[in-house]
């Protein structure tokens, strides 16, 4: 069956039994200001409350037709972004516009004393090196590390202060929204994961916020690409058909917003969230709010970098790692809620 008609029939069920269809909230009410600038130059997008559709059920076969430069076997492993299931966010919050930057993450840890695990426990990083050879290593890994040759400010390739800082732990995500809370008096924290895919999709219903084809997101986001490919050659057929410019990180902003003028969703670098990872939370997941599990092993990552093929940075995609990971593809993207 087409999906497109699937997803019409399953919408139409969910309709019938309850489930309002996903829709674009509308915008905060006229005079309310929707973009705030915090201490460190960070600015932040009012995003309404309201109610979406969340994860994918997408079947193995339209993944295949679609992705065909993809093993097969890789569209069996996507269990865990179902089912689809109504979710609603009760309360209206605001969303970092542009993943935390290079020079926003220097002013926090001057200003804090705060010293990055990375650095903290001596172990370093992740980097890329020009001579490196994954082929040559255990884990075929395509960066280098951990090495103390590598931390926030040296993943390897140049950045500007404009970049998304990488290389920055779950731990150290805390550590910024926890030091900005206290010293602004506002409460900063990481997204919800439930919070992260409504604001992305932001009225959306497919693969990307730009439409289902990878083709869509020339123009608004930073993926593994052409330009990308060059330094890894034997890849090139996953990259998007296109050259934003970019061979790694991007100036935050480089490219369109979505619907809720949020830049970089998908793309640039990977973005913690709050939550522990459960691969079969989506079937006991609460309507309101939904927090995640009450424990586990990994925190979830979600949204794609620089070095992610289009098919893994689609918005219901979900990835994780331990809190203490650092990684040169991942960063933070932070929330400010109403109110002290």
């Amino acid at each position: 069956m087409d999906f497109r008609r699937r997803l019409w029939i399953v919408s139409a069920a969910l309709a019938i039994a309850g489930c309002a269809l996903p829709i674009a909230t509308p915008p905060p009410s006229a005079g309310a200001p929707t973009v705030q600038t915090n201490s460190l130059g960070m600015r932040f997008v009012r995003i309404p409350a309201g109610e979406f559709l969340m994860g994918s059920e997408e079947p193995a076969a339209t993944l295949a037709r679609d992705f065909p430069q993809l093993p097969p076997e890789r569209f069996a492993l996507l269990g865990d972004e179902g089912p689809v299931h109504k979710v609603r966010i009760t309360h209206a919050f605001w969303m970092g516009q542009h993943e935390v930057t290079v020079g926003q993450f220097r002013r926090f840890l001057e200003r804090s004393g705060y010293v990055p695990e990375s650095i903290a426990d001596g172990t370093g990083g992740y980097g890329w090196r020009v001579d490196y050879d994954p082929a040559k290593t255990v884990r075929g890994d395509a960066f280098e590390g951990r090495d103390p040759r590598y931390a926030w400010n040296n993943p390897g390739f140049a950045q500007g202060d404009d970049h998304p800082v990488v290389n920055v732990t779950w731990n150290d995500a805390q550590a910024l929204a926890a030091w900005l809370s206290r010293t602004e008096g506002h409460r900063y924290r990481l997204p919800t994961e439930a919070e992260w895919e409504y604001a992305c999709r932001a009225g959306t219903r497919t693969r990307y916020n730009t439409g289902d084809d990878p083709a869509s997101l020339r123009g608004s986001a930073n993926v593994f690409d052409q330009r990308t490919a060059a330094y890894w050659p034997q890849w090139k057929a996953m990259a998007l058909p296109a050259d934003d410019g970019f061979a790694f990180t991007a100036p935050v902003g480089s490219g369109a917003p979505n619907a809720w003028d949020l830049y970089d969703m998908h793309g640039n670098a990977w973005e913690w969230v709050a939550d522990w990872y459960g691969e079969d939370y989506y079937a006991r997941s609460p309507v309101d709010d939904p927090q995640g599990p009450a424990d586990g092993a990994v925190r979830v990552r979600r949204g794609g970098s620089w070095h992610t093929w289009p098919f893994y940075a689609r918005a219901s995609y979900r990835n994780w790692n331990a809190p203490d990971t650092r990684y040169t593809l991942v960063g933070i993207r932070l929330v400010r809620e109403d109110g002290p």
